[in-house]
């Protein structure tokens, strides 16, 4: 009887000693796990942490181009959008989020991201019954068309030099341009800015397309326009040195 007692009071004395180690000063309060980066599965938190700052909280609004426009969507297919994301874009603003391209997203993170926007923002009826350019130029466009053709589609908006106009601003900035890949420039004239008022392929002369070649110019023209080397303010040589030349 005695050892049935003795053995009762060292396990209630565990018991104590288990309750008071569950509330002892600095044990977190019971809560759901921190899910390690790498498990995150959820589109809207992946696409806030990764995307939003450039390309807007819903796709629109940012100073990059709107990934929530379904003209956008019906021009590129998931292989190309996921290439983008895991890559990058060389020489732009466009960084790489892919682990295997140095970023710190998975694989299988990127593609949500990708199924994400397209079951988000994609529309079927975006387009209307139209066919979108090739999203890639099938060929070289050539500049000295293209000027024409800027002076047709674009001029009206962006004045005749594409240094600005009453409606849009410099289209041949040479920072702006800097920032943007040929592709970049061809995928803004096909798909416009829609948020900024800019529109796409079909609309920048009421009733009459841009044809895919004429795209191809275009870009062409707008191309030639970069700086041989951007960033640099004085175009008549750097100012001379406070003090006289040394």
């Amino acid at each position: 009887m005695r050892m049935r007692w003795l053995a009762s009071g060292v396990l209630g004395v565990a018991v104590l000693a288990l309750a008071a180690c569950e509330s002892a000063p600095g044990k977190p309060a019971p809560g759901p796990e921190v899910i390690a980066p790498s498990e995150v599965k959820d589109f809207d938190f992946l696409y806030a942490q990764n995307c939003s700052g450039c390309h807007g909280p819903n796709g629109k609004g940012g100073a990059a181009l709107a990934l929530g426009d379904p003209v956008y969507l019906a021009l590129v297919d998931d292989t190309t959008v996921a290439g983008v994301v895991t890559n990058g874009i060389a020489g732009t603003m466009m960084p790489a989020f892919a682990r295997s391209s140095g970023g710190m997203l998975t694989d299988e993170q990127v593609q949500i991201i990708v199924r994400g926007m397209r079951s988000k923002w994609a529309n079927k009826n975006a387009l209307q019954g139209a066919v979108t350019p090739p999203y890639a130029a099938p060929e070289p466009g050539n500049a000295v068309r293209g000027e024409a053709v800027f002076a047709t589609y674009c001029a009206s908006c962006h004045g005749p030099a594409g240094k600005g106009g009453a409606k849009a601003g410099s289209i041949v900035d040479g920072s702006f341009l800097a920032l943007l890949t040929d592709q970049e420039l061809r995928t803004l004239v096909i798909v416009g800015r829609p948020e900024l008022g800019a529109p796409d392929w079909r609309n920048n002369v009421p009733g009459k397309p841009m044809a895919p070649q004429e795209i191809s110019d275009v870009v062409a023209w707008l191309a030639a326009q970069r700086a041989p080397f951007p960033g640099q303010p004085y175009p008549g040589g750097a100012p001379k040195p406070a003090g006289g030349n040394k």
